[in-house]
């Protein structure tokens, strides 16, 4: 006969550590933020453990009186073992040195147990004939990823946690030396308004064609990769338009400032061989993924990134561009603006599940061409869906020089911050760039 399978758990470390902490109440400190009250398999355990987390909240010792005191007083002290039991775990350890290692167990076999009730559910999810195998495989890679995330889904967060993270998060920033807490962008103008790139946000870059919006998302795509982690930042980028090849045509025509018309055709000058071999040296040593899949889904650049995260890390995505991505089978019949809603929406919770900053290419709608004043704003994204509600940032890309050939602006373009949830805007002139239409090259005006 088969042997009965047995639910993993570690009934013996679950008494080890909670006889730890009675037995030296600092060992709490140690623990509290390995292992919550439901990693515990015992049901008395969790009890337990979850009274020593509250008497310890109370300012008070934490022994076996004052925990059985607490318990007896929300009625659980049956639930918890009785008062025998509890107090025997005080005599279930004589020294607290292992008790790391005992909580890594329980964390082990806390892990598995929530495997096996996610894939058993997924199990039974496989049988509705009403959920299409695409959604279905969403469901397991998504699981797969957020168990070797080793993430916890909570209900709510205490103010307690979520102040302790921020008083964390601004003394590291404060030892910083410069102002930039995100990515760094490689524009000081833009550093100065974002104070780089932050994890988590969806960042819209939006123009009407020909403004030289995917030679600027290249640009900050370059920049991020070289300027971050000691220039090993990675970066994955997202193009339905045009071929990788095509993509790294331009970026070393920015680099090697060779125009990107002799790059195409191969009509290189001998003094230029250098500088090519040079940018081709250079932007080979940079951690840029490219993936440009004409029918790219939302679906497929989630499951892209997951992967890409966990196997060899990402610290950026850029998508150029939105309306081009493919709608899943859910959306089929949905109005444009309904896909495109759908589309924002998911690249922002794509941004906070994998904690960094997603850069989204948009296309403005025709009314910009309609109008006298042709600077783009925030009502000509209002016909694409919720893009303005979902983006954390909106930025602007105009040139005067498009739609005026006799600006004394030429070359001339503006990047404008028309919105920053976590900071200043740009005014309507916004940051001034000089754009090198013949290289893909953006750089701040002030550099002259």
């Amino acid at each position: 006969m088969n042997a009965p399978i047995k639910i993993p758990n570690e009934l013996e470390a679950e008494k080890a550590v909670l006889g730890g902490i009675f037995l030296d109440q600092e060992t709490l400190i140690y623990v509290i933020d390995m292992l919550t009250p439901g990693d515990f398999y015992d049901s008395k355990h969790k009890i337990i453990y979850k009274a020593m987390i509250e008497v310890s909240q109370n300012n008070k010792t934490v022994d076996p009186t004052t925990v059985l005191s607490y318990l007896d007083s929300k009625n659980q002290l049956d639930q918890a073992g009785g008062a025998v039991y509890i107090t025997s775990l005080a005599e279930h350890v004589y020294s607290t040195d292992n008790i790391e290692t005992y909580a890594e167990l329980i964390l082990d076999a806390s892990f598995r147990r929530n495997a096996i009730e996610r894939f058993n559910a997924l199990s039974q999810e496989g049988y509705n004939t009403s959920v299409t195998a695409e959604d279905y495989l969403e469901s397991v890679e998504k699981a797969i990823f957020e168990l070797q995330q080793n993430k916890r889904t909570t209900a709510f967060r205490k103010m307690n946690d979520v102040a302790k993270r921020v008083l964390e998060e601004t003394t590291k920033n404060a030892s910083k030396n410069s102002e930039i807490i995100g990515l760094d962008t490689g524009f000081s103008g833009l550093n100065k308004i974002t104070q780089g790139f932050q994890n988590g946000a969806l960042i819209i870059l939006a123009a009407r064609p020909a403004m030289g919006k995917s030679a600027f998302a290249l640009n900050l795509a370059y920049n991020v990769a070289s300027l971050n982690k000691n220039g090993n930042a990675r970066v994955a980028v997202f193009n339905l338009e045009m071929s990788d090849e095509q993509l790294v045509e331009r970026m070393i025509a920015a680099k090697s400032q060779i125009k990107l018309k002799s790059i195409k055709s191969g009509k290189i000058q001998q003094s230029e061989w250098i500088r090519f071999n040079t940018a081709v040296n250079d932007l080979s040593e940079l951690n840029i993924y490219f993936d440009d899949a004409s029918d790219t889904s939302i679906a497929s650049i989630r499951s892209k990134c997951r992967k890409l995260k966990t196997e060899e890390g990402l610290d950026m995505i850029v998508i150029d561009y939105l309306q081009l991505i493919a709608s899943d089978r859910g959306s089929q019949g949905a109005s444009e603006f309904d896909k495109v809603t759908k589309i924002s929406r998911s690249l922002k919770l794509l941004a906070r599940e994998l904690d960094l900053p997603v850069i989204a290419l948009s296309q403005l709608s025709r009314s910009v061409e309609q109008r006298e004043d042709k600077h783009p704003g925030m009502a000509d994204l209002r016909s694409s869906g919720s893009i303005e509600q979902d983006a954390d940032i909106v930025m602007f890309l105009y040139r005067d020089d498009y739609y005026n050939k006799a600006s004394e602006r030429k070359g001339e373009a503006d990047l404008i911050v028309a919105k920053n949830r976590s900071g200043s805007t740009t005014e309507a002139d916004g940051i001034p760039f000089m754009f090198q239409g013949e290289y893909q090259k953006f750089r701040e005006k002030k550099e002259d």
